[in-house]
C-alpha cells in the first residue's frame, strides 16, 4: 500500500522580528530529520510594517523565495487565501488584536507566549475561536519538545511516586540599566518586566510537573502567592517569584517559580522532587537538551542515576508547528498537549501575581478587562 502524501501546511507570518525569524528557520528544517513524515511546512506570506521589511525578512530567512507574498500590513496576511495558519510574533500587548483579526479572517492561529496581556483577553479570543471554528494555540514550544514529553512519560509511569515540591527558574541579565525605556523588557506599555516575558517557562514546568500529573485529576491550584521586585527605571518587575499549591485533589504539592532579568539562570533550571526520586532538567528551561533522574532507595538515598541527552536538527521550534498542522488536519480547535485550560491557568496566575505585586498596566494596554 502506498504511503499517504504528507500534508503541506502553509503559514503566514505576522511581524518580522527575531522571534519570527527563529520560528521560520525551524519551519524550513526537513521534517524527516526529526522523524516526522506526515506533515511539511511552507511559508507563503509575510506581513510587516512595510513591504520592504517583509522582503528583507524573506531574503534573510526564506532564501529570497519569490513565491512568498510580502505585505506591508498584517491585514494582507489575514486576507491571503493561500494561508492555512498565522504565526504571531509581535510584542505580547499586541497579541489580542493580532489574534482576533486573524480569527475573524478565518485563519488558524499560533500565538507567541504569553498568549495575551491578561486572562480576560484570552477568554475573549477562545470564545471567538470557538465561534469561527478555528484552531488557536499559545506557542509554548517547550511542551512539544521530545525531552518534555519524556519527562511526562517518566512521571506518569509512577516509578518516582507522587510529586511533592518543585522549583523552576528562568533568568538572564538584560543589562536593563543600558536599555532604552521603550524596550519591550522595560516599557510598561508593552507589558514589560520579567513576569510576562520569562514567566511562561517556569509556568509550563509547573503545569507539566504538577497540574498535568495524573494524581492531580486536572485540578487548578488551591492557592497562588507572589511577590515582585520592581526596577526604579520604569516600575516594571525586574524579578518575581510565585508559589502554586496543588491540594484540591489527591495530590499535595507545591511549585516555587522565579524569574529575573538582572542575573543569569540557575542550574539545574528545573527540579521536580518526588517521594521516590528527583528529576533535574538542565537550563535553559525553554529548550533544555538534557535531564537527570535520581532514584531513591527506601532510606531516601540515591541508588541509581540516569542522564538523558537530546539532539535534533533545528532549535526546537518546529515541534509545535507539527502539532498545529496535525490538529488542523484532524479538525481540532485546540491541542491535547497544550490546551486552552493550560494557557488560561497561566494567564490567571499572572493576573493574580501582578495584582499581589501591585503591577498595573497603563490605561489602554489591556483591550479586554
Amino acid at each position: 500500500m502506498a504511503s499517504l502524501k504528507p500534508l503541506e501546511f502553509k503559514w503566514g507570518i505576522i511581524a518580522t522580528g527575531r522571534i519570527s525569524g527563529d520560528f521560520v528557520k525551524d519551519l524550513l528544517v526537513d521534517p524527516k530529520t526529526r522523524d516526522v513524515h506526515d506533515v511539511t511546512h511552507k511559508v507563503v506570506a509575510v506581513g510587516s510594517r512595510s513591504v520592504d521589511s517583509a522582503h528583507k525578512f524573506i531574503d534573510r530567512y526564506i532564501g529570497g523565495d519569490k513565491s512568498v507574498n510580502a505585505y506591508g500590513s498584517y491585514q494582507g496576511v489575514y486576507s491571503d487565501p493561500t494561508v492555512d495558519a498565522i504565526y504571531i510574533g509581535t510584542p505580547h500587548t499586541h497579541h489580542y488584536e493580532n489574534a482576533r483579526d486573524g480569527i475573524l479572517a478565518g485563519k488558524h492561529v499560533l500565538c507567541e507566549k504569553p498568549a495575551t496581556s491578561n486572562a480576560a483577553e484570552l477568554r475573549a479570543l477562545l470564545q471567538l475561536a470557538q465561534e469561527h471554528k478555528v484552531f488557536f494555540m499559545e506557542a509554548l514550544w517547550t511542551r512539544f519538545q521530545p525531552l518534555t514529553r519524556e519527562v511526562r512519560k517518566i512521571a506518569d509511569s509512577g516509578v518516582l511516586g507522587e510529586p511533592v515540591l518543585m522549583h523552576a527558574d528562568l533568568a538572564f541579565d538584560a543589562d536593563i540599566e543600558n536599555l532604552p525605556t521603550t524596550h519591550r523588557m522595560l516599557d510598561p506599555k508593552l507589558g514589560g518586566g520579567a513576569l510576562l516575558d520569562l514567566g511562561p517557562y517556569p509556568m509550563i514546568w509547573a503545569i507539566v510537573g504538577l497540574y498535568e500529573h495524573p494524581s492531580n485529576s486536572g485540578a487548578g491550584p488551591s492557592s497562588i502567592s507572589g511577590a515582585m521586585v520592581k526596577t526604579p527605571i520604569t516600575g516594571v518587575d525586574s524579578a518575581t517569584s510565585w508559589t502554586l499549591t496543588f491540594a484540591k485533589s489527591g495530590m499535595q504539592a507545591q511549585a516555587n517559580l522565579s524569574v529575573s532579568m538582572v542575573i543569569p539562570s540557575n542550574e539545574p533550571g528545573v527540579t521536580i522532587r518526588y517521594r521516590k526520586g528527583v528529576i533535574k532538567v538542565a537550563s535553559p528551561i525553554f529548550c533544555p537538551k538534557s535531564f537527570t533522574v535520581e532514584y531513591f532507595d527506601d532510606s531516601g538515598k540515591v541508588w541509581k542515576e540516569e542522564k538523558r541527552n537530546y539532539e535534533y536538527v533545528g532549535s526546537g521550534w518546529h515541534f509545535q508547528a507539527d502539532e498545529v498542522a496535525r490538529c488542523v488536519r484532524e479538525g481540532k480547535l485546540q491541542s491535547g498537549l497544550w490546551g486552552w485550560d493550560k494557557s488560561l491557568l497561566e494567564m490567571e496566575t499572572f493576573d493574580e501575581v501582578r495584582k499581589q505585586g501591585g503591577y498595573v498596566f497603563p490605561p489602554g494596554v489591556e483591550k479586554v478587562v
